[in-house]
């Protein structure tokens, strides 16, 4: 950008596009149980329309990723999300459990190309302690689709079903299309692309799986996401059918759980600038691994639901420390491959991530149950870190040459 700044709005739009995965499963998640009765399924198969829609963003951005860095960022992104929004109109009218998980398995891969394309955006912009603000910024943004989806969720349950939750999917969609083409322009000019063929564009990733730190910094995120998830998937069953919540009431928990993140996001933007995203990084593995396992202390003591909230809101409110560092630090070396890169974190993120829950789960949902999942992925993603953290510097791959637009100091310009 010649002016080399970033507007505000275009900071907000990409916030919206790594939003995808929120707007697909939490719009429906106080409806998820009101599913599984509608289909005749149990918990784990009702489950398993968010299990696909996870792997789909995963597998998808794996795919976008990589091919963004050869054909530039706007033709992938604006392919994607006309595709997601198609896809929210035919999971509407999904017949049975089966079609429905096949048709979110396809939502999914067209949405994970406006995920990885809005991490690729970032790293083509900013350098690696600009992004993890920034990434800070698009976490406080995205943390919006979890105050106003679950909420706007129960709230349309009293006046229709969960087949018509999908068709506000398709209008948020249309607008998200309108918002990209209008608000995003091209960040990736034809000089830094990939133009080798697809032996080429495989070769990127190739070489970011050569990169330890980058592999180790893509399962940390994922083991965190894991823990994300765990409570996306659990939770609508341990709060309503575990301790009486209402759908309703659930969407209530779940915002206060999100505004608590955002709270957060907006506090890792401080900090990081002093104190760098790797130490912030290991501040926020600490405080989900204390306040996990006190969960599952408190769980198989059974004490008040009170007690479950509070410690449940620390642990959310720690994942705005985990993944923008987590994914700045990744991204470092990483300029004209960011795609491939983006690609990589997004199918740790989704896939490892997004699989530990419902796979837990087939043992059945209890509060202990997901205490103890939450905790085991928390503790793993802390030793993963300080093993990371012991790869010498030199082994890491070699920095991409190509230069961020924007350095650390042009951020409060950009976004200001």
């Amino acid at each position: 950008m010649a002016d080399r700044t970033v507007p505000l709005r275009t900071l907000v739009i990409l916030g919206a596009l790594t939003a995808f995965g929120p707007l697909s499963m939490d719009l429906y998640l106080p409806a998820l149980p009101a599913l599984t009765r509608d289909l005749g399924v149990s918990a784990s198969l009702g489950q398993l329309t968010m299990t696909s829609c996870m792997v789909g963003l995963a597998v998808g951005q794996l795919v976008a990723g990589p091919v963004s860095d050869a054909f530039g960022r706007r033709r992938p992104l604006l392919a994607g999300v006309a595709c997601w929004a198609v896809m929210s109109v035919a999971c509407a009218f999904a017949p049975d459990v089966g079609t429905l998980a096949g048709l979110r398995l396809v939502q999914g891969l067209a949405g994970g190309a406006g995920v990885v394309v809005a991490r690729a955006v970032v790293r083509d912009l900013f350098d690696t302690a600009a992004a993890a603000r920034v990434f800070s910024l698009l976490l406080l943004v995205m943390a919006m689709a979890p105050v106003v989806a679950p909420l706007l969720g129960g709230q349309l349950m009293h006046v229709t079903s969960w087949r018509g939750l999908f068709l506000a999917l398709t209008l948020i969609g249309c607008a998200l299309l309108a918002a990209a083409a209008l608000g995003i322009s091209e960040t990736l000019p034809p000089a830094r692309r990939v133009h080798s063929g697809a032996r080429a564009t495989a070769g990127q990733l190739v070489t970011v799986l050569r990169d330890r730190r980058a592999v180790g910094y893509a399962a940390v995120l994922g083991l965190g996401g894991g823990m994300l998830f765990t409570y996306i998937s659990m939770g609508p069953f341990v709060m309503q059918n575990g301790h009486g919540l209402s759908p309703q009431g659930f969407s209530f928990v779940f915002a206060a759980n999100a505004l608590g993140l955002a709270a957060a996001s907006r506090l890792n933007m401080l900090l990081v600038g002093r104190l760098g995203p790797a130490r912030m990084l290991s501040i926020g593995l600490a405080i989900a691994v204390a306040s996990t396992w006190a969960m599952t202390l408190a769980a198989s003591l059974r004490l008040p639901l009170a007690v479950l909230l509070a410690l449940l809101g620390i642990t959310v409110a720690s994942v705005s420390m985990i993944m923008p560092n987590t994914t700045a630090l990744a991204m470092e070396k990483h300029g004209t491959r960011a795609g491939a890169v983006s690609g990589l974190l997004g199918l740790s993120q989704f896939g490892l991530g997004g699989l530990i829950g419902p796979l837990v789960s087939l043992g059945g949902v209890t509060t202990l149950t997901m205490a103890a999942t939450m905790a085991a992925t928390a503790s793993a993603a802390l030793l993963v870190r300080h093993a990371v953290a012991r790869v010498p510097a030199q082994e890491a791959v070699e920095a991409d040459p190509a230069p961020p637009v924007l350095p650390a100091g042009g951020l409060g310009r950009s976004a200001s």
